[in-house]
């Protein structure tokens, strides 16, 4: 009996030893070897990312601007003609001053010129002539153009307003006390025209002289 409890110690012993030294092995590692270390596991490579494309701002090709077309049928202005009113006006003065129709010392009424041509005229320049012949005519007292202007006025006219007919004329001459009044017109074409000029008495309205000339281009 006794043998065979200390065989069983033993052999309980014996266990107990080899099991410590198997839990030994397992928590220690094994010595590396220095000269024959063991390989290494390649580590994968991560695969490259693909960039991401930056966007691209859309450019537009720049808008031509509007074409300015030049009217081909477009005409160019008129060229204003102009005349030698002077050469026109001087003589026929001359030749109504010397008519022995007219009583010197009255007072006299110059028209504006009026446009009875088949164009488009400046009357104004040929006014402007005829008053300049008249000036210091010594037979006959002109009517100022501020008299002829309020005389307008109080008949309701522009003073820009040429009198156009031989009545209206005779109406003004009357207001402003004329006893004759002078009326003229360009007549004919308006690239050649003539003048025409009458001196009629304001107190019957008859033509007591008249006179035609030529104007030429300067």
């Amino acid at each position: 009996m006794i043998k065979t409890l200390g065989r069983y110690a033993l052999l309980t012993t014996v266990a107990l030893i080899l099991s410590g030294c198997i839990m030994r092995g397992e928590q220690e590692p094994a010595p590396v070897d220095q000269a024959n270390p063991p390989p290494q596991q390649p580590v994968p490579e991560t695969p490259p990312q693909p960039s991401q494309p930056v966007p691209t701002v859309p450019t537009f090709p720049q808008q031509p601007g509007p074409i300015e077309h030049q009217d081909e049928t477009a005409q160019p202005a008129p060229r204003e003609r102009h005349y030698d009113w002077s050469s026109a006006t001087a003589p026929m003065v001359g030749k109504m001053l010397q008519s022995s129709g007219a009583t010197a010392g009255s007072v006299l009424l110059v028209d504006s010129v009026n446009n009875r041509t088949n164009g488009s005229l400046n009357t104004g320049e040929a006014t402007e002539a005829l008053r300049n012949a008249l000036a210091n005519n010594g037979k006959f007292t002109l009517v100022t153009p501020q008299q002829l202007s309020v005389a307008k006025q109080q008949l309701g006219l522009s003073p820009q307003d040429s009198l156009g007919t031989r009545s209206k004329a005779i109406g003004i001459a009357r207001n402003v006390g004329a006893q004759y009044v002078l009326y003229s017109s360009a007549t004919g074409s308006a690239t050649a025209p003539g003048l025409q000029m009458q001196l009629m008495l304001v107190q019957t309205g008859e033509i007591i002289w008249s006179g035609k000339g030529a104007v030429q281009q300067q």
